[in-house]
């Protein structure tokens, strides 16, 4: 099969494209014919070694897809071949920049039928590391007021139009070329970086979803109200110390499991969130995918068209 790789650790350049060996269909696993995967901020890192190290080669990045199941491993029986699926690989597992992934069943969903592949492919880790942030591990309430770090992003935007049908107060962070978008996901107030300190406009608030890092993360602890918390995933797999002991600090363990991608369907498909704006690259290009996803300014997803 045709896929994207890297032999060694590097720059966007070391990405390479060509054929690789077919993956096969383990006890309990499905194997999917993708016909789009999406670009993650997680990929450039573990290709720029910022992970764990990798000891095999080549190595196929890429961590959400959609396709049409073409076998089925030993004792499946909650799908069928031809069914269209997308899904999120194994914590710790990639491979999803190819025309075919392996992966355990009980982990993908069923595409809906409104939905085209490179749409369900920008949806699957975004929205299920959303839905576990703000959901499950903020614990987010109507009527709360939250802030989310960096809305214009996939992870982000997705959270924003969540909070928004939760019927919390939506403020968050973008450039001022991303405010239209982000008016448009449901934000109700938008605050411009590059001209206004965060910590100096809001206070007060419930909770706080960084998808940023760096400076961010402890500046964020600012604007929270005695007993807010605020839940990171930009700074590490650890939760940040906080440097107040009146709030809260938290690490989301996204996991992986077809109950949240179903609850993604579920919202997109009612209209409660809308899929996020989608950059379309061939396969072949992944160095250029990964440049743009490296630079960190990115409104929406980036998504390979597989097939």
């Amino acid at each position: 099969m045709k896929a994207a790789y890297f032999m060694k650790n590097g720059g966007p350049e070391v990405m390479q494209y060509g054929e690789v060996p077919d993956p096969v269909a383990g006890p309990g696993q499905v194997l999917v014919d993708v016909h789009a995967a999406s670009v993650n901020g997680a990929d450039w890192k573990v290709r720029a070694g910022h992970y764990a190290p990798i000891t095999t080669f080549p190595y196929i990045p890429g961590r959400d897809f959609s396709g049409v199941v073409s076998a089925l491993g030993a004792g499946v029986s909650d799908l069928s071949v031809g069914d269209a699926v997308f899904g999120v690989c194994e914590v710790s597992s990639e491979a999803c920049y190819a025309e075919k992934v392996a992966i355990r069943s009980a982990i993908v969903a069923r595409k809906p039928e409104s939905l085209t592949h490179t749409e369900c492919a920008a949806l699957g880790l975004i929205g299920l590391t959303a839905l576990v942030s703000v959901e499950d591990t903020l614990k987010l309430k109507a009527g709360e007021t939250i802030l989310i770090q960096g809305g214009a992003g996939g992870v982000a935007g997705f959270a924003v139009q969540l909070a928004k049908h939760i019927g919390a107060r939506v403020i968050t962070t973008a450039s001022a070329a991303n405010h239209d978008y982000l008016r448009r996901l449901g934000a109700d107030q938008i605050i411009d970086y590059h001209s206004q300190d965060f910590t100096q406009v809001v206070s007060g608030c419930d909770a706080v979803f960084d998808t940023v890092g760096g400076d961010v993360v402890k500046r964020s602890f600012a604007v929270l109200r005695p007993g807010g918390r605020a839940a990171f995933i930009g700074s590490g797999q650890t939760a940040p110390v906080p440097p107040r002991a009146d709030v809260v600090s938290l690490r989301p363990k996204v996991g992986r499991d077809r109950a949240h991608l179903e609850r993604i369907v579920a919202l997109v498909t009612s209209g409660a969130v809308r899929v996020p704006e989608i950059k379309v690259y061939p396969l072949s290009e992944a160095a250029a995918a990964h440049k743009v996803s490296e630079g960190r300014h990115l409104r929406g997803k980036l998504v390979f068209k597989v097939r």
